[in-house]
């Protein structure tokens, strides 16, 4: 017997005898106990597989192989070494921190197979030995008989021997809200995707309605869901665009620290300088040069953003998924509950020939109060604690109806149900039959091709008049190649009692055509927009049907009319040299497998697009976790699919991640600030130590010193950069590419000369006070560095505003770090004690103003440098003009 795994995808197209035959079993009797036991030896167990975990301390430890960690880690220990304790251990505090925090992160990753092996279904009705009986689902083996019936769900894949009015919520598998409809007919269609399988139930799909009996043709590892389970286990975390930027920006800041310190050190001792003051001096340099502050700035950033987010519906299960939003060019969503509201809604009627957009707009029409019984009478809505509840397209019928005044429960005393014909995929129909005076009517629903064929008049204006057939069908099929599920509702009286319903469905009226859609949620269409503006790329990902797909895709502005629609069927057919040349044109996909949404993303960053993905289905889980960021639905989305996202949002709405978005870019402008200015602040210290040599003048700055400005400059305002508000316009420019260096834009610029003016500025403020024979020349240095690196943070709390046009009070924390660090600078200056520790002393308030004078220039060129940049003048490739994408 040939595998299931290989053969399970084809079974739709056998017929089921043919299936039961080649799976060795026995409609009738089942498998016997000696084939179980023989298959459950070559198949295993119906369980889902999770692979071998990571320990917690392998994934602590594997936090601390960072390049950037490592540096830190030795200047740690550096700081320790020259009797900075109090440094070294604020390093290792902040990193531990970041460990334990990351080991977190890996930890949930991994839980998401673990979530999917949680949805086991405990009991299963199998025939054997020609017996019904009861057994565990892992017991289940290829070949075993399952009774199905409503409310089961389904615990492997099986092709359907029988159904009756079965339907099967298949949502987590395909996407698709609306229970798909089975039979047990043969599909001769080849490669079609599970959500067209209509013969065939998966296992964690959930009966929902009808019964049936099927044969279990995969199991465990080898069904659908099984082979979403290996992808899951395959898929490898992306790094965000932060952790590559900053491992290469650890990388090449330890070579040049190291280069610049070895520099120092050799010129100092060609000048005559005691070999243990400049040893001293280059490891007091390069322990400052070192922005120890930066995983502290950095986390702090995260954490702050994601609590901001929570406020707006989004939970952040990975801290640099907030910052990573920013980054993203494209974020392919699915469709329904995220777009759309997860919601069927009765959009527009066809009454008497002519169009309305609800039944109330018709009811001066004889048809339409026809129609409103016919809704609310012909479905089995119920209401359970003022609450109603069914099928999601009998309850669009069933609100339709009620919104325009015709109640069942009120209909249903005056006319209750005698008999029905439940729908079912052959005849695709449902009828109701209730008494109507003498005599009685049944209201019939169901596909306009089945409908209208059985009708022999329909309801005109006056009332019923002979039917215009295909009229009513090109109608019907307009509204679905808008997509629309388009429902025909008709009725027939009868003058006497109808005993039979063999008949029933023949010889009726049609009272008119309903059209239904899953409408897109109200502010998803700005939020599109939105995206399109800020240079990111909305692309829909659907299990639904293309029609449907494209009719959502337009209205929201993804696409206009005539773009296509690549489906998974035409998507397989693509080779990937093909598909790379196509990848970039698409921006609606539908009937799509698991494999083919991994395949998209895949294709996407391998243009070097950064990809975020939503989902809510197990199908999409695999797909989330290769993707750039996964965002997760929190209130219809499973387990499975939020273990393996990164961020969840709570109202499953895709205005919200147009939010979140907006909140990365803020955080990644404000990290960048925050290296900009310390980075400046450190440039501005090796240039005033390695210059002041080679111009005559002795070393300026005793290692203490370097110490103290690293300590009060890097601290407080360094974390004040955090709380700095969104740039304007943030949300107009385009996504900053993944590979793009984090000095891009000016910064390295920014840094080099404005660090050369603060160097100049501390060298030519010694040699003034030399000059004046100033004792205290060293303390002068020391004050104008520690101000001009002030005045510079608030210098550059934007990359273009001025801070006159930003105030001074539009980020308190700045203005309070910066206060603060004045006055622990005036203490070191001041108080005697620190005056003995620091080898500093009191200066005249004259000196003081001067120091005052000489370091505020720096927020003046900072500030004529804003200015060339609002006029173009420099850095012009920091203000590209942003190229929107359109469908």
């Amino acid at each position: 017997m040939n595998t299931p795994q290989h053969r399970a995808a084809a079974c739709y197209q056998e017929t089921a005898e043919a299936v039961v035959a080649r799976l060795g079993s026995d409609r009738q009797q089942g498998l016997t106990d000696q084939q179980v036991a023989e298959r459950r030896t070559e198949y295993g167990a119906n369980l889902l597989s999770e692979g071998k975990r990571k320990s917690p301390i392998f994934l602590l430890l594997h936090q601390f192989t960072d390049f950037m960690i490592l540096v830190l880690i030795a200047a740690a220990i550096v700081s320790g070494i020259i009797g900075e304790v109090e440094d070294s251990i604020a390093i290792l505090v902040i990193l531990t921190l970041n460990g334990l925090i990351g080991a977190v992160q890996e930890y949930r990753a991994e839980q998401a197979v673990a979530a999917l092996r949680a949805m086991d279904i405990p009991q299963v009705s199998v025939r054997r030995n020609g017996e019904r009986q009861s057994v565990p689902a892992p017991d289940l083996v290829p070949g075993d008989i399952v009774s199905l019936e409503a409310g089961n769900l389904v615990a492997a894949d099986m092709r359907l021997l029988q159904a009756a009015g079965l339907e099967s919520d298949e949502s987590m598998l395909t996407g698709e809200s609306q229970a798909a409809q089975k039979h047990s007919d043969v599909i001769t269609t080849p490669n079609l995707p599970p959500g067209d399988r209509h013969n065939m139930v998966f296992r964690g799909s959930h009966i929902t309605r009808g019964r049936g009996e099927g044969v279990v043709t995969a199991i465990g590892m080898q069904s659908e869901i099984g082979q979403i389970a290996r992808l899951l286990s395959e898929q490898k975390p992306v790094q965000t665009p932060l952790q590559i930027r900053m491992a290469r920006f650890g990388r090449r800041l330890a070579l040049a620290i190291l280069a610049i310190c070895a520099l120092i050190f050799i010129t100092g001792l060609f000048k005559g300088e005691p070999v243990m003051l400049m040893l001293l001096t280059a490891i007091s340099l390069a322990v400052a040069a070192i922005p120890e502050a930066l995983p502290a700035v950095i986390t702090i950033s995260l954490a702050m953003g994601a609590r901001r987010l929570s406020r707006h519906n989004s939970l952040v299960r990975n801290l640099p998924a907030v910052e990573t939003l920013g980054s993203v060019t494209y974020i392919c969503s699915d469709k329904t509950g995220t777009l759309t509201q997860n919601r069927m809604t009765a959009e527009r009627f066809v009454i008497a020939g002519s169009p309305f957009s609800t039944l109330t707009e018709a009811l001066a029409l004889p048809a339409a109060h026809q129609m409103g019984k016919a809704l609310a009478l012909c479905n089995d809505v119920t209401r359970q604690q003022q609450q109603a509840q069914g099928e999601p397209t009998e309850l669009a019928l069933y609100q339709a109806a009620e919104a325009a005044g015709f109640q069942k429960q009120t209909l249903e005393q005056q006319a209750p149900r005698r008999g029905e014909i439940p729908f079912d995929s052959k005849r695709k129909l449902m009828l109701t039959l209730h008494p109507d005076g003498t005599g009685s009517i049944a209201y019939v629903k169901g596909a306009p091709e089945v409908v209208v064929a059985r009708c022999h008049h329909q309801w005109g204006a006056e009332g019923p008049e002979a039917l215009h057939n295909r009229d009513w069908l090109d109608q019907a099929e307009a509204l679905a190649n808008q997509g629309y599920r388009v429902i025909a509702v008709a009725q027939r009286r009868f003058t006497e009692p109808e005993e039979s319903l063999d008949d029933a469905d023949q010889h009726l009226t049609l009272l008119g055509l309903v059209a239904l859609i899953d409408p897109p949620r109200a502010e998803a269409r700005a939020a599109v927009d939105e995206c399109r503006r800020a240079g990111i790329t909305p692309v829909m990902i659907t299990g639904d049907h293309p029609g449907t797909a494209k009719a959502i895709a337009v209205r929201l502005g993804i696409v206009q009319e005539q773009a296509r629609v690549l489906t998974g069927q035409q998507l397989d057919q693509l080779s990937e040299d093909e598909f790379q040349q196509q990848v970039r044109e698409v921006r609606v996909y539908a009937r799509v497998s698991p494999e083919q949404k991994i395949r998209i993303v895949q294709a996407l960053q391998q243009q070097g697009e950064f990809v975020a993905m939503t989902g809510d289905g197990v199908n999409d889980a695999p797909a989330l976790k290769q993707a750039g960021i996964g965002v997760a639905m929190g209130d219809n989305g499973t387990d499975v699919a939020r273990q393996a996202a990164d961020m969840v949002l709570l109202d499953d709405n895709f205005a919200t991640i147009v939010k979140a978005v907006r909140e990365g870019r803020r955080i990644f402008d404000n990290i960048r600030k925050f290296i900009k200015y310390t980075m400046t602040s450190n440039s501005g210290e090796i240039w005033t130590l390695f210059l002041a040599p080679f111009l005559g003048l002795p070393v300026p700055l005793l290692p203490i010193h370097i110490l103290w400005i690293n300590l009060v400059t890097d601290g407080l305002p360094g974390l004040a950069f955090t709380l700095e508000p969104e740039e304007p316009g943030s949300m107009q420019r385009p996504p900053r590419p993944p590979e793009e260096s984090i000095f891009a834009h000016g910064m390295w610029q920014h840094i080099l000369w404005v660090g050369l003016f603060i160097g100049a500025t501390s060298i030519g403020s010694m040699a003034w006070a030399i000059g004046q024979d100033d004792p205290n020349w060293q303390t002068i240095v020391l004050t104008v560095l520690t101000f001009s690196q002030l005045f510079h943070a608030m210098a550059v709390r934007s990359d273009q505003r001025s801070i006159f046009s930003q105030g001074l009070f539009s980020n308190p924390a700045m203005l309070g770090a910066v206060m603060l660090t004045v006055v622990l600078q005036l203490a070191v200056i001041y108080l005697p004690s620190l005056n003995a520790l620091f080898n500093t002393a009191p200066l005249p308030l004259a000196d003081l103003l001067i120091c005052f004078a000489i370091a505020s220039l720096t927020l003046l060129a900072v500030e004529c440098e804003k200015l060339l940049i609002r006029r173009d003048v420099i850095y012009r490739d920091s203000q590209k003009p942003l190229q929107t994408r359109s469908g």
